[in-house]
């Protein structure tokens, strides 16, 4: 299945809702609460390959997108692609994309909000500071350790034992976060968040 356009990265802006649903109702003649979002996508077979997720109009109002969602059958997580509307039609009820398969859709790229995109980067490269200076913390407890007491190699075992759980605590949900989606690494925002916090205050407390 081949797509004119990129659509790897596209960005809708410049536009509001109204004039989006104004924009997609004449050009396509659907309603896109009615017609479009939720709603699943079929190939000629009657093989579900997809969900639609959003609309986006590009800023010119040429061409438009449906934002497909393909998840669960195709593997862990979400895949989610920008296809044009014209690629779509209404058959007796159904949207149909002729010629798409599990694997075409899986074989697309990755459709990404940028401002979306941004704030994942971020959140990604923080935690991943983290988890590295939680790693370094464990080496300077090794350290200590081999030149320390009997009873003060007790105590910084402990303390390193929390700094690595914690390390892989947020290695955990730092990944869950990835294999989630730009599109909904928001929901795994917070158990990322805490798990940081944990291992900075671990980091803070294995003092050796």
């Amino acid at each position: 299945m081949s797509l004119a356009g990129p659509v790897a990265s596209q960005v809708a802006g410049g536009i509001t809702t109204q004039e989006m649903v104004e924009s997609t109702q004449m050009a396509m003649g659907w309603s896109v609460k009615k017609t479009l979002l939720g709603k699943n996508i079929y190939n000629e077979t009657g093989q579900k390959v997809g969900k639609v997720d959003d609309l986006i109009i590009a800023p010119d109002r040429n061409v438009s997108y449906v934002i497909v969602g393909a998840g669960g059958f195709i593997g862990y997580g979400r895949h989610d692609v920008a296809i044009p509307v014209s690629r779509i039609e209404e058959r007796q009820g159904r949207l149909i994309m002729a010629g798409a398969t599990k694997d075409s859709i899986k074989a697309m790229p990755e459709f990404q909000y940028v401002s979306d995109a941004a704030g994942r980067d971020r959140m990604v490269a923080a935690a991943e500071k983290d988890m590295a200076a939680g790693r370094a913390k464990v080496e300077e407890l090794e350290r200590k350790s081999s030149s320390a007491t009997a009873e003060a190699r007790l105590r910084i075992a402990q303390q390193s034992a929390d700094v690595q759980a914690d390390v892989q605590a947020v290695e955990a949900r730092l990944s869950d976060m990835k294999k989630a989606g730009a599109m909904r690494w928001k929901s795994f925002e917070t158990g990322v968040s805490d798990a940081t916090v944990r291992l900075r205050r671990s980091i803070d407390a294995a003092t050796g």
